[in-house]
């Protein structure tokens, strides 16, 4: 009886160091797998550099990189939350911010596709609006160019803690003024979008939050994604901050600003998992609707001559004479940065979500591009991304505005965007 416990005891102790060999194995090949794309040097530099930016007891980001369809580099670093500690993960909802701008083009050039609606039709056709306003065209509005004015100073704020889409065509109904005759200028334009937002849901019979979710998440696959919707919960969703003077963190998220809830510009909460699901769509033509890939990855509207800039249906496109092409876009809300670059000839794609607003993400792209040798252009740059934030100029009307600004207001400024 002694020797059979033994040897029950003897195998027990075997099985349990093949079990352990077994997922050592695992967790070599799926380290393998996952960095395959990249030298390991590349990938530990990437990394690094990374850690540098983030701290573990900080707000942080998610970044991920992906090409030919596979994603090759993805991590979380920082925390989701200061109050719990929990560390950020690709399966958190970030507020993307003007990356929204990028459905809501593609929702609209949907719904032209089928006829519903023709891109020299204008407001005025679809809202009732004064005379300057009702005449600005929809692909006007698509690509900056339409001179509408912002709705932020129009906006009757005493009764509203968050503001919506509704609320600024409301605005834009007071004003019958253009800051330039539509089609001769670039001006980026948040109240465009909300306005385009405005038009999917009456030329399609649903609400934009409902027509996303139907017709634009579902057939890529991505079934977590939300827009803001006053007392609906996001579940996983990441808290943005601003940072203080003093070093601190404050929160500044949709409780802190007024036009943070503002949905076709900046409503969007999506997770890195799924907004890759979204690049692999829009690289690999699996919507079966190339031509509005086409139609949005054109330049409309020319913004810097001498950098060949252009913003085309909620995407910047860059391209030189006789270099890469690459298209991106970056996204400002409350305390959310967001940021996609695009190669399409390389099939390329990286993105980043923070939710912390002191990091100049255009930069760390850069930086991180430089490191797997990727042609960017020096897109950056080369060209103003974004007139403002999201929720400009309210950012959060407490009496903490003043102290935790700075660090955006240091942000504009390195971009030529002064905020005084």
């Amino acid at each position: 009886m002694k020797e059979n416990s033994v040897l029950r005891l003897k195998l027990n102790v075997l099985r349990q160091l093949l079990i352990m060999k077994i997922r050592l194995l695992y967790l070599i090949f799926q380290f393998f797998i996952f960095f395959s794309g990249f030298s390991q040097p590349s990938v530990i530099r990437i990394d690094s550099l990374l850690h540098v930016y983030y701290k573990s007891s900080a707000p942080g980001a998610v970044i991920a990189i992906a090409q030919h369809h596979k994603t090759l580099f993805k991590k979380g670093y920082g925390e989701s939350d200061l109050l719990t500690g929990k560390p950020i993960t690709s399966d958190d909802l970030f507020n993307i911010g003007s990356l929204t701008k990028q459905f809501t083009a593609f929702a609209l050039l949907d719904l032209y596709y089928q006829g519903k609606f023709s891109l020299t039709d204008t407001l005025g056709k679809f809202f009732n609006l004064p005379p300057g306003p009702a005449s600005v065209r929809i692909s006007q509005l698509l690509s900056h160019s339409s001179g509408i004015p912002d709705h932020y100073s129009f906006t009757d704020t005493s009764k509203i803690k968050h503001a919506t889409d509704q609320d600024v065509l409301a605005a834009i109904q007071k004003s019958d003024t253009l800051y330039f005759p539509s089609g001769t200028h670039y001006r980026y334009s948040n109240t465009a979008y909300c306005l385009l937002g405005l038009l999917i849901e009456k030329l399609s019979g649903i609400s934009y939050p409902r027509f996303l979710r139907e017709q634009v998440f579902g057939p890529a696959g991505i079934r977590d994604a939300q827009v803001f919707q006053t007392g609906r919960p996001i579940p996983r969703r990441v808290t943005g901050y601003d940072r203080a003077e003093n070093g601190t963190f404050i929160k500044s998220d949709a409780d802190e600003s007024l036009f943070f809830s503002t949905e076709a510009d900046g409503g969007i909460y999506m997770s890195m998992n799924d907004y890759l699901k979204w690049c692999r769509a829009l690289e690999s033509g699996v919507f079966s609707r190339t031509p509005m890939i086409r139609k949005a990855w054109t330049g409309q509207t020319l913004i810097d001559t001498a950098h060949s800039l252009w913003y085309g249906d909620g995407w910047f496109i860059h391209r030189p004479a006789g270099s890469t092409q690459t298209i991106y876009h970056t996204g400002s809300n409350g305390g959310f940065r967001t940021v996609v670059f695009l190669v399409p000839s390389l099939d390329y794609c990286i993105s980043i979500f923070s939710n912390r607003s002191d990091i100049d993400l255009e930069e760390l792209v850069a930086r991180i591009n430089q490191i797997l040798s990727i042609p960017d252009n020096s897109f950056i740059k080369s060209g103003p991304l974004e007139s403002f934030i999201h929720s400009w100029p309210i950012f959060a009307p407490c009496k903490e505005t003043r102290s935790f600004s700075t660090s955006f207001k240091k942000n504009l400024n390195a971009k030529d965007m002064v905020l005084n």
